[in-house]
């Protein structure tokens, strides 16, 4: 079930969680000072954000965090705060006030498919490569694959944020935690051993980034240009 974090302290918002719910979304109210912008603890796929509740600085901070880590982000606005939604921004959609619970729904499934390709069934799928975020199943062609959990949470993390490179460093930090101390060589272990067990029949998946990283798109056979 995808998660939804509603950052609010106003109750016509925070009342949304429940027809979320009864969306089969799994959703949580929390007000705004107790979203810590760096904390990797807060695991959720998409974010509300109130803007009655939170200022433009902390807004943009937050907006840029989510970016980073793969998180849709949703605004709820009055009509006189439009103003705040840029056309360059990060925000994934918008709901003017009062938002209708079914439209808001819509909206944050439609941002997950955009963003990550997350279908109603909570998949992700790359070309032949889907991920079953609900039962932690990877498979190429319909082959169920057998992964360990690291190996499964650093494809996921690739698969989520499609045709985006991420440096060793990055991977490390997002994935082991900022608090891991093992070196980045430990990123390109676990890129071999997905590599051996998703790149069959022809498939090449992850590219490797000459000098900065890794990414993961549909089909990379003909772009990969290190082994």
């Amino acid at each position: 079930m995808r998660s939804v974090l509603l950052i609010t302290r106003h109750a016509d918002v925070a009342d949304l969680a429940v027809s979320l719910e009864r969306a089969a979304l799994s959703a949580e109210v929390r007000a705004p000072e107790h979203l810590a912008v760096d904390d990797n603890s807060t695991v959720t796929d998409a974010l509300v954000l109130d803007l009655r509740d939170v200022p433009a600085p902390a807004f943009d901070a937050i907006v840029k965090d989510a970016a980073e880590r793969g998180i849709v982000v949703v605004a709820v606005l009055a009509a006189e705060q439009l103003d705040r939604v840029r056309a360059d921004g990060d925000i994934d959609d918008f709901a003017l006030l009062p938002v209708d619970p079914v439209e808001l729904a819509r909206r944050i499934e439609r941002a997950l498919w955009r963003r990550h390709g997350i279908d109603t069934e909570n998949f992700v799928r790359c070309g032949a490569l889907a991920l079953d975020l609900s039962n932690y199943r990877v498979t190429v062609d319909g082959e169920l694959l057998v992964m360990t959990f690291k190996e499964y949470e650093l494809l996921r993390f690739l698969a989520m944020n499609a045709g985006r490179v991420f440096t060793r460093e990055q991977l490390l930090n997002r994935v082991w935690g900022y608090d891991y101390f093992g070196g980045s060589r430990t990123v390109d272990v676990h890129i071999r051993r997905i590599r051996a067990k998703i790149e069959i029949r022809g498939h090449a998946f992850i590219e490797t980034v000459r000098n900065v990283g890794y990414r993961l798109v549909a089909d990379a056979r003909a772009e990969s240009v290190e082994p």
